[in-house]
C-alpha cells in the first residue's frame, strides 16, 4: 500500500503527460492495425479471452476482404510506412495463406507482424514468412514446462514454443518479444524463468496479468492475489534496474507510483486512439481484447475511415467511465477508467489495477 499514490514529482510529470495525451486523442493518428484473421486455433488455452478452438464455428476473414479495406479505406489516408499491421487470432499459423497476406501487405508499403503460440512454427515456415516481409513476432510462453502446458492444455506446447523462440532469437532482422501471462502459481518462479530467458538470448519480455474474459472468466485459479500482483510489479521493477533483459508490464492499467518504473512510459490505453482492429467478422474496434459492446462498426456495412474519424467516442471521451469505484477517484485524470478491455458488457470496470496496490 505504501507505493500506491504517486509522489509529488511523478504527479507533476503525470499532469504534463495527461495534457499531451489529450492532444494525442484529438489527433487520433492510426499507427497500429490488428487484423484478427482467424479464430481457429491449434490449442485450447485455459486463459483464452476469445474462447478460440480448432473449429470455432466462425469462418476466417477472406484476405481479399481485408485488402479491399486496406486499399480503399486506409492507404489513401495514411503513410503505410508509419502503420504496423499485426496479424492475430486465434493462431495465425493455421492459415495457409499467411505468406500471401504478408507479401500483399508488404507490397503496399506496410510493415507487418504476428502473435503466435509457436506450435506450428518450423524453420521452413519461418523462412517463408520472412521472405513475405515478416518484421515482428510476439511469442507466448507462460512459464516453465509444467505451468505452460497446464495453461495451454497440450503436453507439447512448451517444447514447441521454446523451439519457435530459439528460431526467432537467431533472426537479426526480427523485432520480437516473449509474452507471459502470469498466474499466481508462476509468481514464485519469475526470477528463475527470467534467468532462463536470458540464457536463451531473449532480449525483450512483456508480462501480463490474466483478466476475467472468455474462458478465464470462470477460472479464478489463473488470477493473482493482490499481494502476488504487487510482488510481480516489484520483480519487474528490480529486473529493469538490473538491465539484463528488457522487461515491462503490459499496457493494462494505471499503476500509481509504479508508473514509469515497470514500463517505459506513463499508462495510456491506445485502443481507439492510435490502435484499431478489424475483427474476424468484420467488426471495427480498438484492440482485439475489447468486448463486442464497444465495437464501432463493421467493414461489411460501414466505411472504415469514416468510423475511425467520426466514431470511437467511448474510447476518446472517458467521462462515461467515471462511475462506481472511479466516481470519486483522485487518479481518474491519469487512469481514465483503465483499459477498455477491462470493462464488462454493462461498461462496469471488472477490476482496478490501482486499487490492487
Amino acid at each position: 500500500m505504501a507505493r500506491r499514490r504517486p509522489g509529488l514529482r511523478k504527479r507533476l510529470a503525470l499532469n504534463i503527460f495527461s495534457d499531451l495525451y489529450a492532444s494525442t486523442v484529438a489527433e487520433h493518428r492510426l499507427t497500429t492495425l490488428f487484423w484478427e484473421c482467424t479464430l481457429r486455433c491449434n490449442l485450447s488455452c485455459r486463459h483464452c479471452g476469445s474462447d478460440c478452438r480448432v473449429d470455432p464455428g466462425v469462418p476466417d476473414m477472406p484476405l481479399e476482404d481485408f485488402l479491399k479495406v486496406l486499399d480503399e479505406e486506409i492507404t489513401p489516408h495514411v503513410d503505410p510506412s508509419e502503420v504496423l499491421i499485426i496479424f492475430s487470432g486465434g493462431e495465425v499459423l493455421v492459415r495457409d495463406d499467411l505468406e500471401r497476406a504478408g507479401a500483399e501487405v508488404t507490397r503496399r508499403g506496410y510493415a507487418w507482424g504476428m502473435v503466435t503460440n509457436g506450435m506450428a512454427l518450423t524453420e521452413a515456415r519461418l523462412r517463408s514468412l520472412l521472405d513475405a516481409g515478416l518484421r515482428s513476432v510476439s511469442v507466448s510462453l507462460d512459464g516453465f514446462e509444467r505451468e505452460h502446458n497446464h495453461i495451454r492444455g497440450n503436453s507439447r506446447s512448451y517444447d514447441r514454443a521454446l523451439a519457435a523462440l530459439r528460431m526467432i532469437v537467431r533472426e537479426p532482422s526480427l523485432t520480437y518479444d516473449v509474452v507471459t501471462c502470469v498466474t499466481g502459481a508462476m509468481v514464485p518462479q519469475l526470477e528463475a524463468f527470467r534467468d532462463m530467458l536470458i540464457a536463451e538470448g531473449v532480449a525483450y519480455w512483456r508480462l501480463f496479468s490474466i483478466f476475467p474474459m472468455g474462458r478465464a472468466k470462470n477460472d479464478p485459479s489463473l488470477r493473482m492475489t493482490d499481494a502476488q500482483f504487487r510482488e510481480m510489479l516489484e520483480f519487474i521493477r528490480r529486473t529493469r534496474k538490473e538491465g539484463r533483459i528488457g522487461t515491462s508490464y503490459a499496457c493494462e492499467g494505471f499503476l500509481g507510483d509504479y508508473e514509469t518504473e515497470v514500463r517505459d512510459y506513463f499508462y495510456q490505453c491506445a485502443a481507439g486512439v492510435s490502435v484499431a482492429s478489424i475483427r474476424v467478422d468484420g467488426a471495427i474496434s480498438g484492440c482485439t481484447s475489447i468486448r463486442a459492446n464497444f465495437h464501432q462498426g463493421n467493414i461489411y456495412r460501414d466505411k472504415f475511415w469514416d468510423v475511425w474519424q467520426n466514431r470511437f467516442e467511448p474510447f476518446r471521451n472517458r467521462d462515461w467511465a467515471r462511475r462506481g469505484a472511479c466516481a470519486d477517484c483522485k487518479m481518474f485524470r491519469y487512469c481514465l477508467g483503465g483499459g477498455m478491455h477491462l470493462h464488462g458488457d454493462d461498461g462496469e470496470l471488472l477490476y482496478c489495477h490501482y486499487h490492487r496496490l
